[in-house]
Order: structure tokens, then C-alpha cells, then sequence
């Protein structure tokens, strides 16, 4: 009970602080927005990861409305999947009553192979909505998702927690590149306190929190924060995070043909390949070399209202039929593998739905199990298991009634909840004891074509 009038009252103060909402005056521009362009002189390479190379200050806006609430955009040094120096863009969001030793970095859900559609992008009105994208190929969604999220940063905001906002895909739209997504959101708290206007003390406490692709980047930030960014890993407290990619080639095993979640296996597909650059090419048919194209700027929501029910046997030649046999690809599914991955050192809130077919994907066979439709219940329990092994405490909630979207819904107030507890200095829950077995985690193995 406690909890929920929390969040309630948390709602409502975010409702009064969004208030004053006016109309724009006039046409978002996106790809003129020089803001994301380093220009400098000296090379990106003779910047430390998280160097501040640009500021600016502009409203916060939801689906291209301002409000008056404010925004410190900075565009900062990162890293790529590949270890190339790379200038990407992060937003914070510090309220009326910001605390300046209290931060939490909320890794958005945009998903998306499109640069465009970054929350950075949606934040500034510089985002299309509705036209088609670069290509002509799809519906530029652009900041609606983005935007949308307000609701599920905006309670931390009320509750006087600066909110740091990454484009966690990097510049390019690495999607599915996990480890990127973790140095991308590292550097971006290296960035936020390293610029004044964001009032953040250079001891403030830092909470991590993300669901189903904000999850990635949150659990990957975890992974790598104690030897990429050891100097933010002393202020982490904790993540809370739900809906999460732990083995890609479980994942793959299990939305493979689902008709609500197929479509997402072809966003993989590009997005691995434009991350660590690898050309798919030699082994896709007909169909892949159509359907790939298609895709190279849409966003999630694209890919599952136009393709449902595909499979990676749809888009492979014949003699690929088993993913196992591209060698290209079990090397880097284990590169993105949680759990082949360094163990983090902080508390966690995990939570997972388990009802798929509801979203229309059927539980996976031996070895896969039930999911929330895209994501593996018995993945997430196995990985929630390990860093348990490792003295980790850990609150994991199962959800087996609903699946991947209304598990957002559930799993959001219990996040906030356990992330105020932190700052707050409450006891750690912990039920590790009480978490079923899950699937193995082990590397792929290469299988002839």
C-alpha cells in the first residue's frame, strides 16, 4: 500500500509540473540539428570517455510540445561496440527541487534503427513524427515512444531526483549492441556531472533503471561500470530493471515466428551487423536481402505491424537454416551474452513477465521455456541466480499472467519504489533463495551449414 500511494502521489506531482504545456510555432528539424556533430579540432580520440564537447539548454518537450520543464543537452566523448571513439548526446532533467546528490539514469525503450528516433532528439522538438524517414521506407514514429516515457521517469523527477536521459544506441542506432549501450550510458553519467549547469555533485548517489531495451543498457552499464567506469561505479547504488535480453540466441530460439515479435529478429539482424560490422550478406535469400533494406531506419514499432510471423529460416538461405552454422553470428550472440559476462558489484530489482502468448509468441522448447513474448524467463532467472552466487542481493519478481507490455505497467512502481529505498537507505531485500531454476547460459557452439 505504501508503495502505491507513492507512485500515485508521485503522478500527480509530475502532472502539476508538466503543466503549461503550449503549442509549437513551428516545424521540428531534424536532420539540420548540428548539435550532434562533433566539429572540433583535435581528434575525438584525444577525449577522455565522457568529455563534455558540447552544451546547450532548451525545453523539455513531449511529442514536439514544450513544457516548462528544462533540459541540459550534452554532447560527449563515448565508445562503440568496436572501442572507437564516438560523440554521442545525453539529456538531464533536473526539477524545481532537485537534490544534487541523487541521480538516476533512465535508459529509454526507443528502439530503433533510426538515429532520429533518440530520446535526445524527441526531448529537443527535433524529431519527425508521422512522415516517413530517411529511406522513404517507413513511418518516422520518431519521440512518440520517447516522449511516452515521461510517465515512467516523471514520478522520479516529482520526488526530486536529477533524471539523466542517454541515447543509449550511440549515434548510429547500434540496436542489440549491448555492451555499447553500457559504455554509452557510463559515459553519459561521466558527461552530466561533469557539465555545471546540471547542478549534479561529484559525489551525488546514481541509480540505473531501465525496462525491456532500457534494461540492456542498464544491465550492461552494471556489467562494465567496475573496470570501464570504476569512477561511477563507486556511486551506483543499485539498478532496477525489467524485461531483459540475457542470451540473444535463446531470445532468437524463442520470438522466432512469433506474430507479435518476429519482426524484431531482423532489427537484430542490422543492428549487430552496423555495430561490429559484419556483412550478413553471403547468407541471406531472396527474402533477407529484401526485407533487411526495408529496415536499415525503421523502429520497433515498424518491424512488428509489418512483419509478423517471420522467421530467421525466412530470411537465411537454405543451407543456413540453423543460425548455428554463420559463424559470424555465434560469435558476436556471445559477445552480447549476460551471462558469459563479468559479474556487477550492485543491488538489483529483476523483473520478468512470463505469459507470452498473449502477445502472440508460444513457449520456447527445452532449453528456452515461456517468456513475456520476446524476452526468456528462464534466461533472466539463470543470470539473477548468478549474480546471487556472487553475494549480489537480488529482488527478482515473476510475473506469469502477463506478458511483455502490461509487465512494463506492473514492474514500474515496484522500480521506483526499491530505487527511493536505495537513496533513502532502507534494508535490501533479497529472495534469492526463493528464485526457480533457469535455462543454461553457456556460449554457443559453432554448427555446419
Amino acid at each position: 500500500m505504501a508503495s502505491k500511494i507513492l507512485f500515485q502521489g508521485a503522478v500527480a506531482l509530475t502532472a502539476i509540473a508538466l503543466t503549461g504545456i503550449t503549442a509549437p510555432t513551428v516545424a521540428a528539424q531534424p536532420s539540420a540539428d548540428s548539435f550532434y556533430q562533433y566539429n572540433g579540432s583535435a581528434p575525438l580520440s584525444s577525449y577522455q570517455p565522457g568529455a563534455v564537447l558540447k552544451t546547450r539548454t532548451l525545453p523539455y518537450h513531449v511529442v514536439n510540445i514544450p513544457t516548462p520543464l528544462q533540459a541540459v543537452q550534452v554532447l560527449y566523448r563515448s565508445t562503440d561496440a568496436l572501442g572507437r571513439p564516438s560523440a554521442n548526446v545525453t539529456s538531464i532533467l533536473r526539477p524545481p527541487n532537485a537534490q544534487p546528490d541523487k541521480v538516476v539514469s533512465f535508459q529509454s525503450a526507443y528502439d530503433s534503427l533510426n538515429p532520429e528516433d533518440g530520446p535526445s532528439r524527441a526531448i529537443a522538438r527535433d524529431t519527425p513524427i508521422g512522415s516517413l524517414t530517411a529511406s522513404g521506407r517507413n513511418v518516422a514514429f520518431g519521440g512518440t515512444f520517447a516522449s511516452g516515457e515521461a510517465v515512467m521517469f516523471g514520478p522520479l523527477l516529482a520526488l526530486g531526483y536529477t533524471v539523466v536521459i542517454p541515447d543509449t544506441e550511440g549515434p548510429n542506432a547500434d540496436f542489440a549492441a549491448g555492451p555499447e549501450y553500457g559504455m554509452m550510458t557510463l559515459d553519459s553519467l561521466r558527461a552530466a556531472r561533469n557539465t555545471p549547469e546540471t547542478g549534479i555533485s561529484d559525489s551525488a548517489e546514481i541509480g540505473l533503471m531501465g525496462y525491456s531495451g532500457g534494461a540492456i543498457a542498464t544491465n550492461w552499464a552494471s556489467i562494465l561500470a567496475p573496470d570501464y567506469a570504476p569512477d561511477i561505479n563507486e556511486d551506483l547504488i543499485g539498478a532496477a530493471q525489467g524485461g531483459l535480453l540475457v542470451n540473444p540466441a535463446n531470445n532468437l530460439r524463442y520470438a522466432n515466428g512469433s506474430i507479435g515479435w518476429a519482426g524484431v529478429v531482423g532489427m537484430a539482424v542490422v543492428g549487430l551487423a552496423r555495430a561490429y560490422d559484419i556483412d550478413f550478406d553471403p547468407y541471406l535469400g531472396d527474402r533477407g536481402r529484401e526485407l533487411l533494406p526495408r529496415i536499415e531506419d525503421a523502429s520497433i514499432g515498424n518491424v512488428i505491424l509489418q512483419y509478423p510471423g517471420v522467421t530467421w529460416q525466412d530470411l537465411a538461405k537454405p543451407e543456413y537454416a540453423n543460425p548455428n552454422s554463420v559463424p559470424e553470428y555465434v560469435d558476436v550472440a556471445n559477445k552480447i551474452n549476460m551471462g558469459n559476462a563479468p559479474i556487477p558489484t550492485i543491488p538489483m530489482f529483476i523483473a520478468q513477465a512470463a505469459n507470452g502468448v498473449l502477445e502472440g509468441t508460444q513457449p520456447g522448447g527445452p532449453g528456452v521455456g515461456p517468456g513475456d513474448g520476446v524476452m526468456v524467463a528462464g534466461d533472466v532467472r539463470s543470470l539473477a541466480t548468478r549474480y546471487c552466487d556472487a553475494g549480489l542481493s537480488i529482488q527478482y519478481d515473476q510475473y506469469d499472467t502477463i506478458s511483455h507490455v502490461p509487465g512494463g505497467a506492473l514492474w514500474l512502481p515496484g522500480a521506483i519504489t526499491w530505487l527511493n529505498d536505495r537513496f533513502n537507505g532502507s534494508q535490501l531485500p533479497n529472495n534469492c533463495s526463493n528464485i526457480a531454476p533457469g535455462n543454461s547460459l553457456a556460449p554457443e557452439e559453432h554448427a555446419a551449414g
